[in-house]
């Protein structure tokens, strides 16, 4: 029994050894090829923008360097916050109701696009404090609304068709998942995307679906916005729908997740990294002992009380002599 106990733990190890390693292969494999793909990129477009800028100083002799590297630091400041220097964007808003709408929905879900920031110290401390509470409650929600979602969506199908055609639980427990992870990915991903194509002017299939993935898995890089380039009062309507889109999508996500999790299979996969049931119970009880014994440490004795003398009253008659009484009487 012990050695068996020793086995399934040096296993249980090298499951951890292989994850971690696993792990550490997959963050190498991703820097590795954006560092292969992007690069080349990153250094064409620092030479075209170079030559350009040669170009336009040679076009305009009378201004200098230093003055052209003054001005466009104060256009890239200012792009940072969203303030464009160009004549049709100079008079855009971006702290309207739907901007800011747009941008506490994007907090509270952590995604984060980054393309709006508080511009004021008091908008800093309040987005702080705002996110403080605002993400916990956010996740509570999304829990609560998981949780009933599962009962519905997922396991009272998978009872149903259990019961009524005695198909294996776990089959269609695993059917049922990806059934509903194309009908969720379909109406959350690939419509959307599609929409996204056809309204945005310069965006194909590819970058929407890159955009709905980002949004969705809360990632937020901020290089893709729709509705930057419509007129502003369809603007703020995209905006709001926006906002919904993101915080249905996360709902939807974490449903398909839950759903996922509870397959056998993934229970399987998730003992092979977890302790035994005796060692986790051994783990609890000395937990509890060991909080015991350090709350009886810290607590003082009660003083004694002197305590009554609970033996019984001998002065009572016998009970054949209160017999005996009753038939005289």
């Amino acid at each position: 029994m012990v050695r068996s106990s020793s086995a399934s733990h040096s296993m249980k190890a090298w499951c951890y050894c292989l994850l971690l390693g696993a792990y550490a292969l997959y963050l190498l494999i991703g820097t590795l090829v954006f560092w292969g793909i992007e690069r080349d990129s990153e250094v064409q477009l620092q030479e075209e923008l170079r030559a350009l800028k040669q170009t336009f100083l040679g076009d305009n002799r009378c201004l200098s360097e230093e003055n052209l590297e003054e001005f466009l630091e104060h256009v890239l400041t200012a792009n940072k916050y969203k303030v464009s220097a160009l004549q049709d964007r100079l008079e855009e808003e971006s702290w309207d109701f739907s901007s800011s709408f747009f941008f506490v929905s994007t907090v509270i879900t952590t995604t984060g696009y980054g393309h709006t920031v508080p511009l004021s110290d008091g908008g800093k401390v309040f987005c702080i404090i705002f996110s403080l509470f605002g993400i916990p409650l956010s996740l509570f929600l999304f829990r609560c609304l998981v949780h009933n979602l599962m009962t519905l969506v997922t396991r009272r199908p998978v009872h149903y068709i259990h019961t009524r055609w005695g198909y294996a639980r776990n089959h269609v427990a695993l059917l049922h998942a990806f059934v509903l992870s194309f009908f969720l990915l379909s109406g959350f991903f690939l419509i959307p995307a599609i929409c996204f194509m056809l309204t945005e002017r310069h965006w194909n299939f590819l970058e929407s679906i890159y955009f709905c993935f980002i949004s969705l898995s809360t990632i937020g890089l901020g290089d893709y916005i729709p509705g930057m380039s419509t007129s502003p009062s369809l603007r703020q309507i995209r905006k709001l729908g926006l906002s919904c889109y993101i915080i249905l999508g996360l709902i939807v996500m974490l449903l398909l997740l839950e759903t996922f999790y509870e397959l056998q299979e993934v229970h399987y996969i998730q003992k092979l990294f977890s302790l035994p049931k005796e060692k986790q119970e051994e783990d609890q009880l000395h937990v509890l002992q060991h909080d015991e014994l350090a709350l009886e440490s810290t607590a003082s004795p009660l003083p004694r009380t002197p305590t009554e003398d609970k033996t019984p009253n001998t002065d009572l008659p016998p009970l054949y002599k209160m017999e005996d009484d009753l038939h005289s009487h």
